[in-house]
């Protein structure tokens, strides 16, 4: 059931009637007032009905047309990211428009030009250009960064290194000594930043790390890798995510090496994918959902924001990442949980 106008009064701790004004009269009632019946409003989700609302347009019951960019929606991390935001979206009177670059920095410039003048803000996932560029082209916009750090604007990034650090610490006692990272698109900053990662844990751990060279993140590109991870002689590999973990169980199965006896395979993102392959994928949980309720909730503060006031500060939201167990991961040959590897 949708909250009420008395649902509102009832937590802000005003009459119906002092709520009723906040939103067709506003400038009839003291600020602090005012102040705590929107505060409520958007707690409880509360939408005032056309005829009802202000004018004002700096209240939070303004509607907003928000476009989400994404590089690929056929990858389910970035499905899961958009149907989250989009559900939040609707709470938060924000109509997603959604555009699909495919994977290319000219096509997320073209569409940021296109809908500059179109739209109320931008929440903008896994990009390919600079963070940068991005901010040039949205101007005076409201904008989000998703899976991208800015100084210039906000943004919301899973911790990526903490769930690296699980997954090394975790192949290291299974006895993995020589592990390889299939890497995703150059262009993409969570490639970046992971291999930045897995180079600092690598050599805390005393584990030798060995870059598999760029594919397409999907599982035709992990098919493609497969045979680089091989004969990398690595007995663990990490893939850039679930998609390419996937392919690559597939290529090495297909030149007869077994998962997870002969090579262990970790992918990034946990989808529901990693739950119905066989061997089931290990994987880093991100918490891409979660991502998607954060940055509309960032968006609303900067498209709600008092105009009359000095604009807060960018800031950025940092997400927990978790690596979840599952079969595609096991010791190596000779290990044993007493002693690690007996020829060691």
């Amino acid at each position: 059931m949708n909250p009420t106008l008395t649902d509102v009064a009832q937590r802000a701790g005003v009459s119906l009637s002092t709520a009723s004004r906040a939103f067709s009269d506003p400038d009839r009632i003291g600020r602090d007032t005012l102040r705590r019946i929107i505060t409520a409003a958007e707690e409880i989700g509360y939408v005032a009905s056309a005829g009802r609302r202000s004018r004002n347009a700096s209240l939070p019951t303004r509607s907003a047309t928000v476009a989400m960019i994404v590089p690929d929606i056929g990858n389910p991390v970035f499905a899961g990211f958009v149907k989250a935001a989009q559900a939040h979206g609707w709470n938060r009177r924000q109509t997603i428009v959604l555009t699909d670059t495919d994977g290319s920095p000219d096509r997320e410039r073209e569409i940021l030009g296109e809908l500059h003048e179109r739209v109320d803000g931008f929440i903008v996932c896994s990009p390919r250009l600079p963070a940068h560029d991005i901010a040039e082209l949205c101007g005076d916009s409201p904008l989000v960064l998703v899976n991208r750090t800015s100084d210039e604007t906000n943004s919301v990034v899973p911790d990526a290194a903490d769930g690296l650090r699980q997954a090394l610490e975790y192949l290291r006692v299974l006895g993995h000594d020589h592990v390889a990272y299939a890497q995703g698109s150059p262009l993409s900053w969570s490639n970046q930043n992971r291999v930045g990662a897995l180079q600092h844990l690598a050599d805390e751990a005393d584990i030798e790390l060995e870059l598999i060279g760029w594919q397409a993140e999907t599982v035709a590109g992990g098919q493609a890798a497969a045979a680089s991870v091989v004969a990398s002689g690595a007995t663990a590999v990490i893939a850039h995510n679930d998609l390419m973990a996937l392919g690559i169980i597939t290529g090495a199965t297909n030149l007869g090496v077994e998962v997870p006896s002969d090579l262990s395979v970790i992918g990034i993102d946990d989808t529901p994918l990693a739950e119905v392959g066989r061997p089931t994928l290990t994987s880093i949980q991100v918490p891409m959902s979660r991502a998607g309720v954060m940055s509309v909730d960032m968006l609303h503060q900067q498209l709600t924001a008092d105009p009359t006031q000095p604009p807060m500060a960018p800031r950025t939201v940092t997400l927990p990442t978790q690596l979840v167990v599952r079969q595609s991961t096991g010791p190596v040959s000779g290990w044993t949980p007493a002693r690690g590897r007996s020829d060691a």
